[in-house]
């Protein structure tokens, strides 16, 4: 599985921003086509991003780009643009339901054939942000193989809705949650959304762990100043990790071993749904690891 803790976006127009954020540390640079690019820089930001993708991912980093939504009529001609070696995926903007992932599909399969890239070698991720996509999520995160992770896009999401964007963020509750439900359904990353509050580092931990607890694995970052704090709030704790290492090692000595199915440790019952757990939450850490040795 992809490791998405941190998704930093740049705009594919800015050289320098894209040198500044190589410095931090994220697991994914997204390079942007979309809100980050003004119309007039659209074509220029095309051909920067074509340059610039194998220097995106020259310090271990995923190099992603973000492409305009179909209904723009912008995303063949980004498309086009910017499918070459070294990219490793495409965020899809405003994705309403499963026809608009699988047309992606399609597309990515004929630029791949056409330059001698390796069929399905290029990811997918979902910027879910407006109703209908909320209302289409699952289909849509199971449309396609390609599809890796969802984001919940909560500006664009509750400028649809017609409500007031807060940090509290009660009205994005019902479409975060389900967003969440939606990709693990799928067997995909959920990535939150943008804390704009980049300041805010207490916030933005008390937002994050709000977002875990929804089951978000990663954060789609508009500012570089939360790269660090977002690696850490979704990385495991190392306490959890040391549970989950006595856990996985009384389990198997003293229940698998002996034929059991439960077994005592610290007071508390520790059966096969919590084995599991322990196993789970190892391999989260085993994939971050290996994610920081590249």
């Amino acid at each position: 599985m992809t490791v998405m803790r941190s998704m930093l976006y740049v705009p594919g127009n800015d050289k320098k921003a894209l040198e500044e954020a190589l410095t931090f540390n994220a697991d994914v640079i997204v390079l942007d086509l979309e809100d980050l690019v003004p119309p007039a820089e659209k074509e220029k930001a095309r051909q920067m991003v074509r340059e610039n993708i194998k220097l995106c991912g020259s310090t271990g980093a995923e190099a992603w780009v973000r492409v305009n939504s179909w209904e723009t009529n912008m995303t063949n001609d980004d498309l086009e643009a910017v499918v070459y070696a070294g990219l490793k995926g495409i965020n899809l903007t405003k994705v309403g339901c499963a026809a608009d992932v699988q047309r992606l599909d399609w597309r990515l399969e004929e630029l791949e054939r056409n330059r001698g890239l390796e069929t399905g070698s290029i990811k997918i991720c979902l910027l879910v942000e407006t109703a209908l996509g909320i209302v289409n999520a699952y289909q849509s995160c199971a449309a396609s193989p390609r599809v890796v992770a969802a984001i919940f896009g909560a500006v664009d999401y509750t400028r649809d809705m017609q409500v007031k964007l807060t940090s509290e963020a009660v009205e994005q509750q019902f479409a975060r949650g389900y967003l969440g439900v939606a990709a693990k359904a799928a067997r995909i990353l959920a990535i939150d959304a943008p804390y704009l509050s980049y300041l805010d580092i207490p916030g933005f931990e008390r937002n994050a762990a709000e977002g875990r607890q929804m089951g978000y694995k990663g954060r789609m970052i508009v500012h570089p100043n939360l790269v660090e704090a977002s690696n850490r709030l979704y990385s495991p704790d190392p306490a959890d990790v040391a549970w989950a290492k006595d856990i996985v090692k009384v389990f198997e000595e003293e229940a698998i071993a002996k034929g059991k199915a439960a077994v005592s440790f610290n007071n508390k019952m520790v059966d096969t749904p919590v084995y599991l757990n322990a196993l789970d939450l190892l391999k989260a850490q085993s994939e971050i690891e290996a994610r920081l040795k590249k």
